[in-house]
């Protein structure tokens, strides 16, 4: 194959973005350059952190950025072989020139029994996530409560496990339908989990948490934060990953109502970004790979096939149609 495709974002959305936002595009394979290598990509995430670039931080009419797994195809750089697989940001195309200097471009290391996707989900930006927002930011101890939104989600589900290996003593999670909520009391693990679209997320989570909770990791924000400052006991810890209820919409939600609770429960919310704390993957991998290879810990994903779905797997994170971490296999191992 001498051509490589791209996906290239065309127009800045209003409201929920859409396929005609996007464009498919090809162009010739480039040619290896020393310090550089060649991959083919075999994954690519998807991500909700994507529709915030869309609005000014993508250059339209250009290559996207996204994470990636790829199989190197030739190198220019003695650090890489032929056949290494590789973990970059050039995703959103089948095939990349990738400067082999990136502090971000790394080997990917082989686990027995866990499988290469996961670096895009629990051994990757989602799961190191979850780290950081309940053991760096929340700091949260054995026997506490945590509430966790958009708990189906990639993020989501690698807490709610995580903090179940802490210790945690009663995990719950919201989700947006029933089935999402039977898989993560079922199969996850979670103590309790509702579904935000059955009624008020408040009155749902003091039932679900009836002497409160300690740390709540938002994925949401709105409702889902007002609801969480009514059940937090006094000094409990917010611990901010994302907002995806208010990224489609051109003017921010309204502040939660019982917003000076924080004030008066002395507690303490902080937000965070997962790319300050890269330094932190491998305590992170030396955790969670041998839980993962107990089956203590599992990664859920949602895997779909062919470069040709990237654009409508994107489209389904947005509207909340993965569970765990969403992802799309482009070639073969």
């Amino acid at each position: 194959m001498n051509t490589v495709r791209y996906v290239h974002q065309t127009r800045v959305p209003t409201g929920f973005p859409t396929a005609q936002d996007f464009v498919f595009a090809e162009g010739p394979l480039p040619s290896v350059r020393p310090g550089t290598i060649l991959v083919e990509n075999v994954y690519l995430s998807v991500d909700p952190y994507m529709r915030q670039l869309m609005d000014g931080g993508w250059e339209l009419g250009a290559p996207l950025e996204g994470r990636a797994i790829g199989r190197v195809l030739e190198s220019g750089d003695t650090g890489f072989q032929a056949g290494d697989f590789v973990f970059h940001r050039e995703g959103w195309r089948t095939h990349a020139l990738v400067d082999a200097a990136d502090p971000r471009v790394r080997p990917v290391a082989a686990f027995d029994g866990v499988p290469l996707s996961t670096h895009l989900s629990i051994l990757g930006g989602t799961g190191l996530s979850a780290y950081v927002g309940l053991v760096t930011i929340a700091r949260l101890q054995a026997g506490e409560s945590v509430f966790i939104s958009a708990a189906a989600g990639g993020v989501g589900t690698a807490a709610g496990q995580l903090a179940k290996v802490l210790g945690a003593g009663r995990v719950i999670g919201s989700a947006g339908s029933a089935a999402k909520v039977r898989h993560l009391v079922d199969d996850l693990g979670f103590d309790a989990a509702f579904n935000y679209r059955d009624g008020s997320v408040t009155d749902q989570l003091r039932a679900a948490a009836p002497d409160g909770i300690d740390v709540y990791l938002d994925n949401v924000g709105g409702d889902h934060l007002e609801a969480a400052i009514d059940s937090l006991v006094e000094h409990g810890r917010i611990a901010w990953c994302g907002a995806i209820a208010q990224y489609h919409d051109a003017e921010p939600p309204p502040a939660p109502r019982n917003l000076f609770d924080i004030n008066g429960k002395r507690l303490r919310m902080e937000g965070f970004a997962v790319r300050e704390h890269d330094h932190l993957l491998p305590e992170w991998t030396d955790l969670v790979v041998p839980h993962l290879q107990s089956g203590r810990v599992v990664p859920d994903e949602t895997v779909v096939d062919g470069f040709d779905a990237v654009v409508e797997a994107f489209l389904g994170v947005l509207h909340g149609r993965n569970v765990g971490k969403m992802i799309v296999r482009t070639a073969a191992e």
